[in-house]
């Protein structure tokens, strides 16, 4: 049985998103998908749609992963990100980290692409049933 997940997808090659979205499925999940490149689009989807992990390139045309980044850290948004991307410097890949992207993985490389989503979602479910979990304890405090 499959588990079903959205993946907001920041990327301008269609073909690539559909890699993407193939590597994840043969992790064993159903995917539901949106491709997206630009700043307005991704607000928009964020505001309209709820996301379990989104997917970013390093650099598109007109938006970035820097940027997408900022702009999930200023809507307060707590969705995984992850930059899945042609070459990018280990100086740029660690600033991305210390932003708060999950991880970085080589497009050359996507073998690995179902594991880190794997483990994203996994560490996604246990923050928020963390913090359920202490908004219980401590509304049962009052």
């Amino acid at each position: 049985m499959s588990v079903q997940i959205r993946v907001l997808i920041i990327e301008d090659v269609e073909s690539d998103a559909a890699l993407f979205i193939r590597e994840i499925e043969q992790a064993g999940y159903t995917v539901s998908s949106k491709r997206i490149e630009t700043a307005e689009e991704m607000k928009a989807s964020l505001q309209r749609e709820s996301w379990d992990i989104i997917l970013s390139d390093y650099s598109l045309p007109s938006f970035n992963a820097p940027a997408a980044l900022a702009l999930l850290n200023e809507k307060k948004h707590d969705i995984p990100f992850v930059v899945v991307s042609g070459y990018v410097g280990e100086e740029q890949a660690v600033e991305l980290m210390r932003r708060g992207a999950k991880d970085f993985l080589s497009k050359n490389n996507l073998s690995r692409l179902g594991q880190i989503v794997s483990r994203e979602l996994k560490e996604a479910k246990t923050k928020k049933e963390h913090l359920e979990s202490k908004k219980a304890f401590h509304s049962s405090d009052n």
